[in-house]
Formats: C-alpha cells, sequence, structure tokens
C-alpha cells in the first residue's frame, strides 16, 4: 500500500464525525509511524545502551 492509499483508509477508518484536527492527528501519527519504519530500514536506529549513555548526560 503507498502512502495515499495508507492515508485514505486511515481518514475512512475514522468515525463520520470526525473533525479536521482528528484526521489531522491520525495523518500525523500514520507519518512519524512510517518515519520510523523507514528509519529501521536504513539502519539508522541506536541501541538501548547508546540511549542509555544520552540519557545519563541529559
Amino acid at each position: 500500500m503507498n502512502i495515499k492509499q495508507e492515508s485514505i483508509h486511515a481518514i475512512e477508518s475514522l468515525p463520520d464525525a470526525a473533525n479536521f484536527e482528528e484526521i489531522m492527528y491520525r495523518l500525523y501519527v500514520l507519518e512519524k509511524v512510517h518515519n520510523g519504519q523507514t528509519a529501521i530500514l536504513n539502519g539508522n536506529i541506536k541501541t538501548l545502551d547508546e540511549l542509555k549513555r544520552e540519557a545519563a548526560n541529559w
């Protein structure tokens, strides 16, 4: 399924009474999930130990 089809499916799965804010939020979440999946496929990930080291510096 391409991005347009995924977006249409996401919108169609909302209730008929959904407002623009709910639609935009659904598309926002869909984009973030897609970006995360792409990052994983491209190897742009961090190990748990790397994250712990970064968090320790906060």
